[in-house]
């Protein structure tokens, strides 16, 4: 019978032994698969803010791009509807004159770049200048743009995106950013515990009803010896 309890017990050790293993192990893979997420995710952009940096030492006095492509936070709704405040837009670099009536693009104005639509085409003595209106305007911009103030044509939007790009850039939202990592590591670990301990309580209930079990058979077995 003392036999029959060692094994019970020594099944006991393993079972919670084999829990605890399978939870580091659990774990570290958790762990592995958010670094790995999480180098695919900067890899790239620090290739891009790399090139950014790179054009913007070798050409000061120009807007960085990245081979050509250049992203621009809407801060208005002059383009509504078709572009909206907080939206990311991304223009090409192009040749200015193959700009035409309708080509929606961005353009220096002062120290500020806006992107509006081309409503006509001017060309005096050879020099192009494109006039340009806000979808959601009134008016017609009261410059003109020149082919040396086109920063590119647009391509397309990425909605919303704007606003949490500037929100990255507070103190808040770093903060917000490094955190991320480290709350999906706590909450994996507290789901992994929850579910751990709901399986130490099944395996301690079998545990249980086995040496209820085992003590029946005792009992039967001193009443076999006392006959």
């Amino acid at each position: 019978m003392i036999h029959f309890e060692k094994n019970v017990e020594f099944y006991k050790n393993v079972s919670y032994n084999k829990i605890v293993k399978n939870n580091k192990a659990k774990v570290k893979k958790m762990k592995k698969a958010i670094s790995i997420i999480c180098i695919i995710i900067l890899l790239p952009i620090l290739f891009i803010n790399g090139v950014i940096l790179i054009n913007s030492w070798v050409n000061p006095d120009k807007i960085p791009s990245f081979f050509g492509w250049k992203p621009f936070i809407v801060l208005s709704g002059s383009m509504e509807t078709e572009i909206y405040s907080g939206d990311i837009v991304v223009v090409k670099e192009v040749n200015p004159y193959s700009l035409k009536k309708g080509d929606v693009i961005a353009f220096k104005s002062g120290d500020v770049v806006i992107t509006h639509r081309i409503v006509e085409v001017e060309n005096e003595d050879g020099i192009l200048k494109y006039v340009t209106k806000g979808d959601n305007n009134n008016t017609e911009d009261r410059e003109r743009v020149l082919g040396t103030d086109v920063e590119g044509i647009y391509k397309f939007k990425i909605s919303k995106l704007g606003n949490l790009a500037m929100f990255i850039q507070t103190p808040i939202g770093m903060l917000v950013c490094l955190s991320i990592p480290l709350l999906l590591l706590i909450i994996i670990q507290v789901f992994e515990n929850k579910k751990n301990k709901k399986y130490v309580e099944e395996e301690e209930n079998k545990h249980r009803k086995m040496e209820k079990e085992l003590e029946e058979l005792r009992k039967q077995n001193e009443e076999l010896k006392n006959k």
